[in-house]
């Protein structure tokens, strides 16, 4: 494919349709039938729907507000828009009618098009509020009947228009598409606001096909593969990690015919590539573990007795090796029995690909979704800086967000923020120069996130940079990416990290997972008697220790932790230390361990502790206790 006569999104479609004019292109899933729409279909819809709006009065430079659930209407409308000259934008479609004021106010849109009455409602109430706005063209007219507003106009009769149009204009679409060019504006991606009001990254049809180039070479799809479009359509990750991808390749972009039957139109797809946030494959391991607990008891033994096989096959791929013959074997019959019933359960049986990204998965989620078969990656990205970073085949490292993508380069800053240089960056932010000018910087947009790089090239995400604590060397460390790579430890049930601006270097509250450790111990023959015994016996320090180098081999010297104390209780949210969802009360935490936290900064060798008790039955008592300050001994060469 010429990449110089496919630079834009237009003419990706235009050469698709000719390459492919009969194949299918997308599958929407309507009353229970699945509907097929084939790339001719796919083009002239889009040239149709383009033209109309151009007699509606749509011109070069024009944005248009599309808001809706992930429907072909969404996406033939956006790529309508584009080969007009217009800039398309996208409002979430969970959006109150305020937030679509301020999207559709801040991008001075003269069109909107919206999905059904709902959406429709919203830009009614605000229309007087929006002196730019022409038109208002919904797709689907259930419940519209009645509405007689001059506003409105349906997607269908926009089609009418463009093909009149086409009659008096003839070769005015291809004339449209050939104007185009890669450093022309494709589309404003409102961020989510979580720190003030929204802001709209401006992205070029060059970033957005760059990015999707560089995702594709790391997950090498073509036209006989299946997506899902789950992602919402307005978020910039739809375009990097389905859509562009799925016109790049000729994939099947597939509709669920409702978001509540995701799973279940899923598992009638079997995509070949699916990508989901933690949560979401979080969720399915749940869905796992709950059906497996309510299953027959037959059907429990054989998942017990079979997934540590998976699991055993899937920490020899992690350190790149082969399994050898016996356990090839063995795997077989465990993959027969159980992973494959299983992948077909979650509609994961035909995936090549499977990926998550935006925050930290779990080391046991991770595990178990390889487990059973599915070599499952991180990803990083962002709306401003494009694709990052991958894991690439046999180079997966649950700790990392992989090596950087095809053409991205990246630097660390001394404040430990990365910065990245690419054609997948975007251009500014709309109507705010400030803002601009402080994230792309010579060249270089700055992230804001902190970041490091291992022996391997591997990037380490720690945090956003104004989450990092900070030493009085000015030295920044992560402390919840360090407790969170503790927590994967089997030995460690929590940890809290502590630092700050009047400490010179990190150190760590370990608790320990009595029951792991227990075990640990009873198989070394290593007496002990209660929790607090056990906590202080130098060969489970010892232990505990290399899951602290571990995690400190992922961090840059002086960010690492230096000392650690193993706690002789657990943290506990009847004490108020943790929240009920077990989340860590910092501030709290710090100022009933104040002492001990001295210590270890002062250079004691230990500290006797007394901590008020609240037993299960309501008595309250007092733990008394001499606990130790361990120094992590850094293994030389």
């Amino acid at each position: 494919m010429p990449v110089e006569s496919t630079d834009t999104i237009p003419r990706l479609i235009m050469h698709n349709c000719e390459k492919w004019g009969a194949r299918t292109a997308m599958c929407m899933k309507k009353f229970g039938i699945w509907q097929r729409y084939s790339w001719g279909t796919y083009y002239q819809t889009v040239k149709d729907f383009s033209l109309g709006l151009i007699s509606l009065g749509l011109r070069r430079g024009d944005i248009v507000c599309i808001i809706g659930d992930n429907e072909p209407e969404w996406f033939w409308g956006e790529f309508a828009v584009q080969s007009a000259g217009g800039i398309p934008t996208g409002v979430f479609v969970d959006a109150i009618p305020s937030e679509v004021k301020y999207v559709a106010s801040h991008a001075d849109a003269r069109f909107a098009i919206v999905n059904d009455q709902e959406q429709t409602d919203k830009f009614l109430e605000i229309k007087d509020e929006l002196p730019l706005l022409q038109k208002v063209i919904y797709w689907d007219p259930k419940g519209l009947k009645n509405y007689d507003d001059p506003m409105l106009i349906s997607f269908d009769e926009v089609i009418e228009l463009g093909r009149e149009y086409e009659n008096t204009h003839p070769g005015a679409f291809e004339e449209n598409v050939a104007k185009g060019k890669g450093d022309d504006i494709a589309f404003v991606y409102y961020t989510s606001g979580t720190t003030g009001l929204p802001k709209g990254a401006i992205l070029t049809h060059k970033a957005l096909i760059t990015t999707a180039r560089g995702f594709v070479d790391r997950y090498p799809l073509n036209e006989n593969d299946d997506l899902i479009s789950n992602f919402p359509a307005a978020w910039v990750g739809d375009s990097y990690f389905a859509t562009i991808p799925h016109i790049l390749t000729g994939a099947r972009l597939n509709f669920p015919e409702e978001p509540e039957t995701l799973a279940e139109d899923t598992r009638e797809v079997g995509p070949n590539f699916v990508i989901y946030g933690p949560r979401q494959w979080e969720g399915l391991v749940s869905e796992i573990q709950v059906k497996i607990m309510d299953a027959h008891p037959i059907k429990r033994f054989f998942y017990n007795l079979l997934l540590p096989v998976g699991h055993k096959i899937a920490d020899i791929k992690f350190q790149n090796k082969t399994p050898n013959l016996f356990w090839r074997a063995l795997h077989g019959i465990a993959y027969l029995l159980l992973f494959r019933p299983l992948k077909d359960r979650l509609g994961l049986s035909q995936v090549r690909f499977a990926v998550t990204g935006s925050s930290v998965l779990s080391l046991d989620t991770f595990r178990l979704i390889h487990a059973i078969g599915i070599e499952l990656r991180q990803n990083y990205a962002s709306t401003e800086a494009g694709f990052i970073s991958s894991h690439g085949k046999g180079e997966i490292k649950f700790e990392s967000v992989g090596r950087p993508a095809l053409g991205t380069e990246v630097r660390i800053t001394s404040e430990g923020e990365l910065l990245v240089r690419s054609d997948c960056m975007f251009r500014e932010y709309h109507k705010d120069v400030a803002k601009t000018a402080t994230t792309l910087i010579e060249g270089w947009c700055h992230t804001r996130d902190a970041v490091n790089i291992d022996d391997e090239g591997h990037l380490l995400f720690l945090d956003r940079l104004e989450h990092m604590g900070e030493l009085s060397s000015g030295v920044k460390y992560a402390p919840q990416y360090i407790e969170g790579r503790l927590r994967f430890s089997p030995y460690i049930k929590d940890a809290m990290v502590v630092g700050g601006k009047d400490k010179t270097f990190v150190s760590a509250i370990v608790n320990m997972d009595f029951t792991m450790v227990g075990k640990w111990a009873e198989r070394h023959k290593l007496p002990y008697t209660t929790f607090v015994d056990l906590s202080q016996k130098d060969e489970v320090a010892d232990l505990i220790q290399k899951d602290l180098l571990r995690v400190n081999s992922y961090l840059p010297a002086p960010a690492r932790v230096k000392k650690f104390v193993l706690l002789h209780k657990e943290f506990d949210p009847d004490e108020a230390e943790l929240t009920r969802t077990r989340k860590l009360r910092r501030e709290f935490m710090e100022h009933r361990y104040k002492d001990l936290i001295e210590t270890i900064h002062s250079n004691g060798a230990s500290v006797t502790v007394q901590a008020p008790v609240t037993y299960r039955d309501g008595r309250k008592g007092v733990v008394s206790t001499t606990i130790k300050v361990r120094e992590v001994k850094e293994v030389k060469g």
